[in-house]
Parts: C-alpha cells; structure tokens; sequence
C-alpha cells in the first residue's frame, strides 16, 4: 500500500511542476511575441530612415502603429522647407510678429479658438517641438521668437 501512496504523492508533484512550467512557458512565449513585434518596429523603422536619408521633406514614420512625423533640426535641415507645412505657417506668423509673441496670437492669426484653453495646446506643444528643434527660440516668459 505505501507504493501507492507514494505514486499518488509524486504524481501530484510532478502534477504542479507540470504546470507550473506551462504557466512559465506560456510567459516565455508571450515576451518572445513582444520582442517579434519590437524586431519588426526596429526593421521598420530603419527601412524608413534608409529610404529618408536623401528625402528633403519629412516623412511620417510608424511608432507602434501610430503615425509620426518627424520635425527635422534647424542644423540637419537645408531650409524650413523641410518642415510641414503647418509647422512652416507657424514659423511665418512669429517671424511677421518681428518679435516675441504668445502662443494665443500665433493661434489666433491661424484661426483657433484662442478662449478655450485646450484648443492651444496642440499649437503649444508644436512650438515647443520647433524651439527644441532650434527654429524658434522659446522664452521664458512663454513667448517665442524667431531664430535670425
């Protein structure tokens, strides 16, 4: 009688290791997945700097199945040219200005709703991605001017 009780005892501990290692299996495979997709990004993305070395114009590159457009450096870029075009419309209305102007004026003249806060900051947001990139020059009052 004591073999059996000794098989019932390791069959129910070769029962949990079992499963167990199914429950480890099923997470290997799950982070493996997750590196395929991080390899495939990474394959695609350097496709798309390969085929935008030569490209003046910015193109949009796919972030993980989301689409972004890449706002070049003043220093990389041959002329704002290489700038979208609502990027170049802004960097045009701070220049006219002549010089520092608030994100509510530059939205104004491109004909947001410059009452409700929210509707600026998608324009706040894209100056300041235009100072980091050395086109304009944000301030720290939070006005902007243009670069000479």
């Amino acid at each position: 009688m004591q073999e059996r009780q000794w098989i019932t005892a390791r069959r129910s501990e070769l029962d949990a290791l079992a499963e167990e290692l199914a429950k480890q299996l099923q997470e290997v495979q799950a982070e493996r997945d997750e590196l395929a997709i991080a390899e495939r990004v990474l394959n695609r993305l350097a496709e798309q700097a390969r085929a935008d070395a030569g490209a003046v114009a910015p193109v949009p590159v796919n972030v993980a199945g989301r689409a972004v457009l890449l706002i070049p450096h003043r220093s990389d870029a041959a002329d704002e040219g290489a700038l979208p075009g609502d990027y170049r419309k802004i960097l045009a209305i701070v220049r006219e200005a002549g010089g520092s102007v608030q994100v509510r004026a530059v939205g104004e003249r491109l004909g947001l709703d410059a009452s409700v806060r929210g509707k600026l900051e998608p324009l706040r947001a894209k100056m300041t991605k235009l100072a980091d990139r050395g086109w304009l020059h944000k301030r720290g009052d939070g006005r902007f001017t243009a670069r000479p």
